[in-house]
């Protein structure tokens, strides 16, 4: 039995950057030897067991031949003659198909190591095009490295794309890649990758049209990465997308994507609202009113914070525009709605009633800074 340390862990050691998790492939063993030194097995499609201590993945090395479309459509044969080089073949990319061994020495049959220093992302055989999450991996990767793909590995992406392969990735899959992605320190890149590839017409089309006008297309990607930049949330970056879009595009992209609730919501209050937001400045005290009204800053006020930061980001000036949102929120949540409540006699009288108390607080915060 021989034990290697592979994938992320090597790659991101070799670019000096911190590792969080670390895989092994376990050759020459089968399962019961596994367990039998107190292993704990966690696989269903393959053997992948828990160290005992540690609780890291150990994978005992295999193969996989593809069966059928799609990315579930693989049979994968693990064995004590399933050799370390025949494991790596099956990767995807160069720079993840890097093996360490115990000694500390690197078992590199694909040159990623070179691809690393070259800043490449080169896929490592044909197999790559068995499976289709693989172009979404590819540009997530761009996204997080900066990496130039490899031409050959775009043209078998475009291939991918144009054989309807990309086609079969279930709404789930392409969403956890894109929340990957998004999260990024430049998530234009996964996009721009996906457009180059031809792939992002198929699984974000609503995305796809921001370059039927390339300025729009640009202020996208340039205020995608800034709100990266300032270390936004994932719900606050995919609004930042969506603000670019029409309401019922946005709405498109979040029912496509299957996002989740938080992301969803946001996203569509930023398409509808991302405007008012901008022109901020310009807005008198009744229709900042009816804005915090309208999108619930009151009982969401850490959502609203979120609609700002997707809706400014990338804006050039947009400190004012901020500043006198949040000084007219917080003047206006000052106001005691409990006590006009019990002042009142009716429901109506009581909106009324609280409404007029918090138009004046913001009349009054927004003239004294003007």
């Amino acid at each position: 039995m021989k034990i290697y340390c592979v994938g992320g862990a090597v790659r991101d050691e070799l670019l000096g950057l911190p590792v969080k998790d670390r895989d092994y492939v376990v050759v020459g063993a089968t399962p019961e030897e596994m367990v039998q030194q107190g292993f704990k097995p966690v696989g269903r499609d393959f053997p992948v067991f828990l160290h005992p201590r540690s609780h890291e993945e150990y994978a005992l090395a295999r193969t996989e031949r593809k069966t059928a479309r799609g990315y579930h459509g693989f049979e994968f044969r693990a064995a004590p003659d399933v050799t370390l080089e025949q494991d790596l073949a099956r990767r995807d990319l160069t720079i993840n198909a890097i093996a360490r061994d115990a000694e500390g020495r690197l078992i590199d049959p694909h040159r990623g190591a070179d691809d690393l220093k070259a800043g490449v992302l080169r896929h490592v055989g044909p197999a790559f095009a068995e499976d289709p999450v693989r172009v979404l991996r590819v540009a997530r990767f761009a996204a997080r490295y900066g990496f130039r793909i490899a031409p050959e590995t775009m043209a078998l992406m475009r291939e991918m794309t144009r054989n309807g392969e990309v086609d079969a990735l279930v709404p789930e899959r392409v969403w956890q890649e894109v929340a990957r992605g998004l999260m990024e320190a430049r998530p234009s890149g996964m996009f721009e990758a996906l457009r180059e590839c031809r792939a992002l017409a198929r699984v974000m089309p609503e995305v796809d049209t921001l370059w039927d006008g390339p300025e729009t297309a640009a202020a996208a990607m340039r205020a995608l990465d800034s709100a990266a930049q300032s270390g936004a949330t994932l719900p606050a970056r995919f609004a930042t997308l969506a603000r670019h879009l029409v309401p019922l595009a946005a709405e498109a992209l979040a029912n496509r994507l299957k996002a989740p609730a938080d992301c969803r919501d946001l996203a569509l209050l930023a398409a509808r609202h991302a405007n008012t937001i901008l022109d901020a400045v310009e807005l008198d005290a009744g229709s900042v009113l009816e804005l915090f009204n309208t999108v619930d800053a009151w009982r969401r006020p850490e959502r609203f914070a979120e609609l700002i930061t997707a809706s400014l980001a990338g804006e050039p000036d947009a400190g004012p525009a901020r500043e006198r949102l949040e000084r007219a929120l917080k003047a206006a949540a000052a106001v005691n709605a409990g006590e006009i409540a019990k002042a009142a006699k009716d429901p109506a009288a009581i909106r009324g009633g609280v409404d007029a108390a918090r138009l004046e607080a913001i009349r009054l915060a927004l003239e004294k800074r003007e």
